[in-house]
């Protein structure tokens, strides 16, 4: 298997936790936002949503009156057909299971659900596309038709290729981009220390145990692998 997709599979099951509200303490729930609390007059139908987050961003496509169509890990969907419960705001617990289990869906919020309580960019990324920008009315549709069940990864199928598809005509994650040139480059420093280490030992065992041959050795590893 790709040293990359394990490396990937076994750090996205832990970065994962980034998409979780913090609990504040002693409270089961985080309440949202009261409604009114976002001024959605400045929004128009079609536009992009974005929420930072710690590490990550959460996206959405705006659908007007106040609605919000955005992906979130969900294991309720895959559970029952209960639209009652599955339109209740995401708990900690669905989401979780949702990742685990690589489900999803797409759902339609409120904007105080979807942002609950961040700051919010509007077409922030249209920058980044140019000419590729839909049309708003194209986007909000695309958004309205991929509503429900989905699958999802954190990596592979999350909210930013979601939005990316309904308002640019293609699933693009620039944090996935980033995450993976990440670990692609942990994986090359490591196998730079395993080079180093490998011909440190070579040239000991051909010239033998001297200062010129073992803390060379030792330290260039050593100082490799500090810097990775």
């Amino acid at each position: 298997k790709n040293p990359v997709a394990q490396a990937a599979s076994l750090l996205e099951k832990l970065l994962f936790l980034v998409h979780v509200r913090p609990l504040p303490a002693g409270s089961r729930e985080e309440p949202p936002p009261a409604p009114g609390y976002y001024d959605t007059s400045c929004f128009k139908r079609g536009d992009l949503l974005e929420v930072p987050r710690t590490l990550f961003v959460h996206f959405g496509i705006y659908l007007g009156e106040n609605r919000v169509a955005h992906l979130m890990p969900d294991i309720l969907p895959a559970v029952t057909g209960d639209r009652r419960q599955i339109q209740q705001v995401v708990t900690n617990k669905r989401l979780i299971l949702g990742v685990i289990t690589k489900t999803a869906s797409i759902r339609v919020d409120t904007v105080e659900d979807f942002a609950y309580g961040g700051s919010i960019l509007v077409n922030h990324m249209d920058r980044l596309f140019e000419d590729q920008v839909l049309g708003s009315e194209e986007a909000a549709r695309r958004a309205e038709k991929l509503v429900g069940a989905t699958a999802y990864s954190l990596l592979w199928n999350n909210c930013e290729h979601f939005v990316t598809y309904c308002r640019y005509g293609a699933p693009v994650s620039f944090q996935t981009d980033k995450f993976c040139e990440t670990v692609k480059m942990i994986i090359r420093d490591q196998r730079s220390v395993l080079a180093s280490m490998l011909v440190g030992l070579a040239s000991i065992v051909c010239l033998g145990l001297a200062p010129s041959t073992t803390l060379p050795t030792i330290f260039i590893p050593f100082f490799l692998w500090m810097a990775g």
